[in-house]
């Protein structure tokens, strides 16, 4: 049997996927025993529920609309994740995922019920406007978002580029609820893109996992052939393809399990391996996180923690480790149902748990006491001498010395400012070390 491509469903899933096409079970199929009775018994008592609902409900509907109504209940209550795609939120999603569309550059999920955040994409309107990855969206416009579906929420958030929309939003430690008014764009994201720390440590910051992040990581990689440490960042990273996110983790492991993926279906049972080849399994890793990190995210920094091939620095991921399919139900309609969890090496589910860093680091800056004369030797007489110039009377010569092309670097200042990446870096810098002496 033609085996189905996966995706981690962090955000919405590919035409492709969407159109996948899958035989339902038989629903009166022979079985031993009573529970074909339980079955029918239970079938029975749901067609009278559909009657009397028909018959006595305060107003009127249509046995379509009764039917709708139950499959929105039935997958609402399975998970999160599930949900019943009607004909205008299926026609939605395919526009989604296969043209243009304005929105706001988020990725969202359930947590506990509520609308959450999972992670704004950097150079987005959301991320401009200052959301973070756990807030809780309490309201869209004036609609309340309170026992709203992710479909419902994202077809309000999705609009004409240019349009503005008003998000009611609840955070940690604030008193009071935050109103964030965004203008809705194109959303185009670079998805990797690199800086270098020093002369010797690699940054590589990866946005989203789209088809390109296995390319791009290689490219990064045959740039910087001397590169003798490598920090990726996969904070407020809410995920994506499936296949980029093995490909990273192949790319610094060369043998074992990367991550499987178990359903009920023999179908959905699928285990991926590392491969030898074209493997970087020398240079010293470390992995950003933090509570935004989701999905694709949490299978390669929790596959690269199991194979203890980076140490993982930050904050708890956000636990979002199951798999969602688009099932069409007919031509307009479809259902968006988890049929599969995945599971890193060790065995250990994602689902609802996370990955906890090896390191843990909260967010912040970096207090730095700063002395008043500490300037490098050529800083030090430049500025002695414009203190002389005062003294003695004479004009200061302020001709502006050539500016050097700014280079993709991460300054001293850029560290103190991020406490965690200053930590990945103090601790890569110390694996470096303990790797030469070995040498």
């Amino acid at each position: 049997m033609k085996k189905r491509k996966s995706f981690i469903a962090a955000g919405f899933l590919s035409t492709a996927a969407a159109l996948t096409l899958m035989g339902a079970p038989n629903l009166f199929a022979k079985q031993s025993g009573n529970s074909t009775v339980s079955k029918l018994e239970a079938l029975t008592k749901f067609t009278k529920v559909i009657s009397i609902v028909e018959k006595y409900y305060v107003d009127p509907l249509t046995i379509n609309q009764i039917i709708n109504k139950s499959i929105k209940g039935l997958m609402q209550n399975l998970d999160a994740h599930s949900s019943f795609l009607d004909t205008k939120s299926f026609k939605e999603m395919k526009i989604q995922t296969s043209g243009e569309f304005g929105g706001l550059g988020i990725t969202i999920g359930m947590r506990d019920g509520a609308l959450t955040v999972i992670a704004p994409l950097e150079g987005t309107p959301a991320y401009k406007a200052g959301l973070k990855a756990g807030d809780i969206i309490l309201k869209i416009g004036d609609k309340s978002t309170l026992n709203m579906t992710l479909d419902e929420a994202v077809s309000l958030m999705r609009g004409k580029p240019g349009t503005k929309i008003t998000l009611t939003i609840v955070r940690k430690n604030e008193p009071k609820p935050i109103v964030v008014t965004i203008t809705r764009a194109i959303i185009k994201i670079q998805s990797v893109y690199t800086k270098k720390v020093g002369n010797d440590i690699l940054y590589i910051r990866i946005v989203s996992f789209d088809k390109k992040v296995v390319k791009g990581i290689k490219k990064a990689l045959a740039a910087n052939p001397t590169a003798k440490g490598l920090i990726i960042d996969l904070r407020n990273n809410p995920g994506g393809l499936l296949d980029q996110a093995v490909g990273t983790v192949d790319l610094f492991v060369d043998k074992g399990v990367i991550v499987s993926q178990k359903g009920r279906v023999k179908d959905e049972n699928v285990v991926y391996r590392a491969h030898e080849a074209g493997t970087h399994k020398k240079i010293p890793m470390v992995v950003l996180v933090n509570g935004g990190s989701a999905s694709a995210s949490e299978i390669v920094s929790g596959s690269l923690q199991d194979h203890r091939r980076a140490v993982i620095v930050g904050e708890k991921t956000f636990g979002k480790g199951s798999v969602q399919i688009i099932l069409p139900i007919d031509k307009t309609e479809a259902l968006r149902l988890t049929i599969a969890r995945y599971y890193l090496p060790s065995g250990r589910t994602i689902q609802a748990i996370g990955v906890t860093p090896d390191i843990i680091v909260p967010f912040g800056k970096v207090e730095v006491e700063k002395d008043a004369f500490e300037l490098k030797e050529a800083e030090l007489k430049e500025h002695l001498k414009n203190e002389l110039a005062k003294i003695e009377g004479k004009k200061i010569d302020k001709t502006k010395t050539k500016v050097k092309k700014k280079e993709k670097v991460i300054t001293p200042q850029d560290l103190n400012n991020d406490n965690q990446l200053k930590e990945g870096v103090d601790i890569l810098k110390a694996l470096i070390i303990t790797q030469e002496r070995k040498k």
